[in-house]
C-alpha cells in the first residue's frame, strides 16, 4: 500500500506541476502580452516580404488561398507569394502559373514541411527579401496582415507570430479544435509575452528576418514538428519572438475525429522527438537562468491538455474510493484549477459556439488522443499529412476585445 501511495503521490506531483504551469500562463494572459502597434502609424519603409506557402497535395485549397492572399492592403510590388508545390496536380500547377506568384516545384521520397521550406530557401538568394513569412496552403491572411507584420519589424523585431484563428466551425470537432487553438494563443503566446518570455510559434502566420530563419532551419531533427525546433533555435540564439494579437490569419480546423487523431499523432511524435533532442540543452539554459529558452523545454514536458483533462477526470472519480483526505481532494482540486485556467483562456466569441453537443464529443476526443499516443511511432517513419477541404463555412470574426 505504501508503494502504491508513493507512486500515486509522484503522479499527482507531475500533474500538479503541469496544472500550475498552465494556470500561471492563463492568469498572465489576462494582463496583456501583445506586441501590436497602431496600424495608423506610417512605416518608414515597406519591406519586401516573401510569403512561403508549403503545399503538399493541396489541390483542393491552394488556388482559393492564393487568390485570397493576394488581396493585401500592402504595396503589390513589396510582397510575393511563393507556393512550394509538392505533389500538386499538373492542371492545378497550370492555374497557379497564371497568377502573379512564384511557384517552386519540389519532390521528395518522404515529404515534410521542413524539407519543402529548406528547398525553397536554397533557391532564394540572400537579400532578395527583407522578411520571410510562412503560411499554410489553406490559410487566409486578413487584408492588413502583412502591414502589421511590417510595422512589427519597423519596431525592431526579427521574429513574429501572428494570431491564427479558425476559418471554420462546421462540426463539433472543429469547434473544439478552434477553442484549443485560442487557448494556445492565450497561454503560450499572450501569456508568454506578458511574463517577458518569447511567444511560441505555430507553423504558420509567422515571419522572420531571412538569415535568422535560415540559421534556425539549418539543422532539424523531428519529422513533423519543425516549428518547435525553429522556435527553440531562435530563442537559443537569444532572439525574442513577438506576438501580434491583431494580425489575423485564418486556418482550417480539423472537422472529423479521424483527422483529429491523425494530426495529434503527428504532434505527439514531434513533441517526443523535440524532448529527446533538446532536454539537455533546455536544462543547461535553465541552470544558466536563461528562462526564455529554458521555459520552452518545460512547456514541452507539460502533459497535453486533452490528456490532462482525461487523466484528472479519471483520478477524480477514483478519489471517491480513497480513505485519506489528501488523496480524496488532490485530483478534484487539480481538475477544478485546470478547468478554471482553460475557461479564462477561451475568448468570448468561441463561448457562443460551445454547446452540449461539443461537450459530449470531448470524451471521445480524449480517447482518440490516448490512441494517438499509442500510435505515435507511425509519425517517426513518415509525415502524416493533414488534408484540407476548403472553406466549409464563413470565417469567424474574433472580437479584439474578447
Amino acid at each position: 500500500m505504501f508503494v502504491l501511495e508513493s507512486v500515486y503521490a509522484i503522479v499527482l506531483l507531475y500533474l500538479g506541476l503541469s496544472v500550475l504551469f498552465l494556470a500561471v500562463f492563463a492568469v498572465a494572459g489576462r494582463f496583456g502580452g501583445t506586441d501590436d502597434v497602431s496600424p495608423a502609424i506610417t512605416p518608414a519603409t515597406y519591406r519586401k516580404i516573401g510569403v512561403l506557402i508549403p503545399a503538399y497535395k493541396e489541390d483542393a485549397v491552394i488556388i482559393e488561398s492564393v487568390r485570397t492572399n493576394l488581396r493585401q492592403k500592402y504595396p503589390t510590388d513589396r510582397f510575393e507569394l511563393i507556393v512550394i508545390a509538392d505533389s500538386i496536380h499538373p492542371s492545378v500547377l497550370a492555374q497557379l502559373a497564371e497568377l502573379p506568384i512564384r511557384v517552386i516545384p519540389v519532390s521528395f521520397e518522404t515529404s515534410t514541411v521542413s524539407k519543402a521550406i529548406n528547398a525553397a530557401l536554397a533557391q532564394i538568394p540572400a537579400g532578395q527579401y527583407d522578411v520571410l513569412m510562412v503560411a499554410d496552403a489553406d490559410n487566409h491572411m486578413a487584408t492588413d496582415f502583412l502591414s502589421r507584420i511590417n510595422l512589427a519589424f519597423e519596431q525592431g523585431w526579427q521574429a513574429v507570430q501572428g494570431h491564427r484563428v479558425a476559418k471554420n466551425t462546421n462540426t463539433s470537432v472543429a469547434v473544439l479544435d478552434a477553442i484549443s487553438e485560442e487557448i494556445n494563443n492565450h497561454l503560450f503566446r499572450q501569456g508568454s509575452r506578458a511574463l517577458g518570455l518569447a511567444s511560441s510559434i505555430i507553423g504558420s502566420g509567422m515571419a522572420f528576418e531571412p538569415e535568422l530563419m535560415r540559421a534556425g532551419m539549418a539543422s532539424l531533427h523531428t519529422m513533423g514538428g519543425y516549428d518547435k525546433e525553429l522556435e527553440m533555435n531562435i530563442v537559443l540564439a537569444g532572439r525574442p519572438i513577438a506576438y501580434l494579437a491583431d494580425a489575423y490569419i485564418y486556418d482550417e480546423k480539423v472537422a472529423s475525429k479521424a483527422v483529429f487523431e491523425n494530426q495529434r499523432t503527428r504532434w505527439i511524435a514531434a513533441q517526443w522527438q523535440f524532448l529527446a533532442h533538446y532536454f539537455r540543452p533546455g536544462l543547461r539554459e535553465l541552470s544558466a537562468s536563461r528562462m526564455m529558452s529554458g521555459f520552452k523545454m518545460i512547456q514541452a514536458m507539460v502533459l497535453p491538455r486533452v490528456l490532462l483533462l482525461g487523466v484528472l477526470t479519471l483520478l477524480s472519480a477514483l478519489s471517491l474510493l480513497a480513505t485519506q483526505p489528501f488523496f480524496q481532494l488532490a485530483a478534484p482540486a487539480l481538475l477544478l484549477t485546470l478547468c478554471l485556467s482553460l475557461a479564462i483562456s477561451v475568448p468570448n466569441y468561441l463561448w457562443k459556439r460551445l454547446t452540449v453537443r461539443e461537450l459530449l464529443v470531448l470524451p471521445v476526443l480524449m480517447l482518440r488522443f490516448a490512441r494517438a499516443m499509442l500510435n505515435m511511432r507511425k509519425a517517426f517513419r513518415r509525415f502524416m499529412h493533414t488534408p484540407h477541404t476548403g472553406t466549409p463555412d464563413v470565417q469567424l470574426q474574433p472580437n479584439k476585445s474578447a
